[in-house]
Order: C-alpha cells, then structure tokens, then sequence
C-alpha cells in the first residue's frame, strides 16, 4: 500500500465519522459521608437537586468528565471507582438521546466533605441527605437511578437500562 492509498481511506473513514451519530454523555457520580449520606448539588437551572457531575465533552471520556465537573462545581478532585449505572434515555422534548453514567465515587473523610465549596455559578448549594431525603430532592427518574446506583454498588454490580419515552 502507498501514501496515497493510506491519504484516501483516511479521507474515506473521516467522511464516515462526520456522518455517524452523536450522543451526548452524562457523568455523574454517587458519594457519601462517613455516616452514609449521599452528596447532592443544586443547580441554579433545573428545578430539582441532582447528583454531582454533568455533561461529556467532545472526545472526553465519561470518567473524565465526572473527574472534571467536579473539579469545575465543588472544587474536588474525585476518585472514580466503579462504573455502578449505565442508561440509555431515548429522545424526548428538544433533546437527542443521551447516555448517562453514575460511578462510584466513594465515602468521603469529614476532613474532605469540610474542603468542598460551590466554585460554578451553576451550582446554589450542595447537601449530604439520607437516601430517602435525597430521593425527594430528585426528579423521579433521577430518585429510580440513584435507587438502582446504590443497589448495583451494594451487589457489586452494574445497573443497565433503556428508557424509551
């Protein structure tokens, strides 16, 4: 094979690429205090709390993204363990369909949940809650992912599901 074999199929891959769907990718994270409380942010643009992380990238990886959100919302360098939740939220509203991840992000000594502070206007506040106060604070389909998160880390597993709407 020559050079401009090897510059021709490339064209040819890049072309295809361009065409292929995108999706977009949330990366979230589930972490706790020592006592067992789950963090929870509040955004400034949902009506509901969420779980800390958010939106992929272009060519970001769903770990680096968590790694990053965090960094950018709470000003925390997370330790991202196990995938626990992967769902596939068909289209609805104006949005395509996306993927949504929830790692496992650990317990948190006291001396890092003191450290944490809001450093993204896009965040009010963050709360630790008991998983039933925390579910309450979710919109239902979050409350059912965080459910079905921390069922999958107690069983040491991963959670997958689609959701047509």
């Amino acid at each position: 094979m020559n050079a401009d074999d090897d510059v021709s199929r490339f064209a040819y891959l890049a072309e295809g690429n361009a065409r292929q769907a995108r999706k977009r990718v949330a990366a979230d994270v589930l972490i706790r205090d020592a006592t067992g409380r789950i963090l929870l942010v509040e955004p400034t643009y949902k009506d509901y709390w969420d779980l800390p992380g958010g939106m992929a990238e272009a060519n970001e990886s769903p770990t680096a993204a968590a790694v990053r959100e965090l960094r950018e919302e709470l000003g925390f360098d997370a330790q991202i363990g196990a995938l626990l939740l992967l769902d596939w939220d068909g289209p609805h509203g104006p949005w395509d369909d996306q993927l949504l991840f929830i790692f496992d992000g650990g317990t948190l000594a006291d001396a890092q949940v003191a450290e944490l502070r809001i450093v993204d206007p896009e965040l009010a506040r963050f709360e630790f809650l008991t998983p039933d106060d925390a579910a309450r604070r979710l919109r239902p389909d979050m409350a059912d992912r965080l459910r079905r998160a921390t069922e999958a880390q107690q069983a040491g597993n991963t959670d997958y599901s689609e959701r047509h709407r």
